[in-house]
């Protein structure tokens, strides 16, 4: 038997559940199913290192953290809220809260 190698590799069916993964993401955004295609091959593909894939399912996730507040600040109006925090209390990207540092 030959292996489809661009429309089937072995790691796009070898999840436990036996789903495959682009049947759950292409009902996502591009970041969010980015990352759950890394978390969700994490481990299955020969001569990838798991972490490899965790860390790129790290950075869509971030990326998608940064997307999401960048749309939250442009949507917040400036009604005196202090600057680094939205009207719900949660610091964005722009605090010094989790890095120490301005972004």
């Amino acid at each position: 038997m030959v292996t489809d190698l661009v429309n089937h590799p072995p790691h796009y069916g070898s999840h436990p559940s036996g789903v495959e993964c682009i049947t759950i993401v292409e009902h996502m955004n591009f970041n969010v199913g980015n990352a759950i295609k890394y978390l969700w091959r994490a481990g299955l593909k020969d001569g990838v290192d798991p972490v490899e894939d965790l860390r790129k399912a790290a950075w869509y996730v971030n990326r998608e953290i940064e997307r999401i507040s960048g749309e939250e600040a442009r949507a917040v109006p400036d009604v005196g809220i202090e600057r680094g925090a939205t009207s719900h209390g949660v610091h964005d990207r722009h605090t010094t809260a989790f890095s120490g540092q301005r972004s």
